[in-house]
């Protein structure tokens, strides 16, 4: 799966302006093709700040970097590089998935569901960022919210087997969980005994 997580922003090495800006981004690009993603990012983050046309930079540096912290299980880190690098590329919806993905792998679910619904939000017709909600939902135990999710799936993808399954399974679940038992019929509210009168 984390082959699946690698980053191919493009790295800009032609930086326009700034001399010193221009040849940091040359030696971040090529701190990045020798995988040395500690120096990359401090090399982007300087040039950066010297000229925001590398913003974009920094940001893949962050994605790659990321990547490569989740593929040493150091989670927490790569979810911190993950969240900068949303930071500076806040529409890029590659960086919600690869973060949720990390969520998950820290058993973060809530973190990832709103991640999910985030991206779910800004491409309503993604049947996948939809279906991966599903699971999210069915291992939360939320079984109406796991069906609905599996539901909008398959009106985009009438026989998605992933989404089938899915659903008979959490149909399953919600048939066997205990229904509460509806309230009898509300009686009239008790009149007080009026106290006894006094004689005259």
């Amino acid at each position: 799966m984390l082959a699946t997580l690698a980053v191919t922003l493009p790295i800009s090495v032609n930086a326009q302006g700034n001399k010193e800006s221009a040849k940091l981004t040359r030696d971040g690009a090529d701190a990045l093709k020798n995988k040395d993603f500690d120096k990359a990012v401090d090399l982007f983050r300087k040039a950066a700040e010297l000229d925001h046309r590398n913003d974009r930079s920094l940001g893949a540096a962050l994605q790659q970097r990321a990547v490569a912290l989740a593929g040493q299980n150091q989670f927490q880190r790569s979810i911190d590089d993950f969240s900068a690098a949303l930071d500076i590329t806040p529409d890029d919806p590659g960086i919600y998935e690869r973060r949720a993905y990390v969520e998950m792998k820290l058993g973060d679910y809530d973190r990832a569901l709103a991640d999910y619904s985030e991206l779910i939000k800004r491409r309503p017709n993604e049947a996948r960022y939809v279906l991966l909600r599903s699971y999210i939902y069915e291992v939360k135990g939320d079984a109406a919210n796991g069906i609905a999710d599996c539901d909008k799936v398959l009106q985009m993808q009438h026989n998605n087997p992933e989404a089938k399954a899915r659903k008979q399974r959490l149909t399953q679940i919600q048939q066997s969980m205990p229904q509460p038992t509806p309230p009898g019929p509300i009686s009239a509210p008790q009149q007080p005994v009026p106290a006894p009168g006094k004689k005259p």
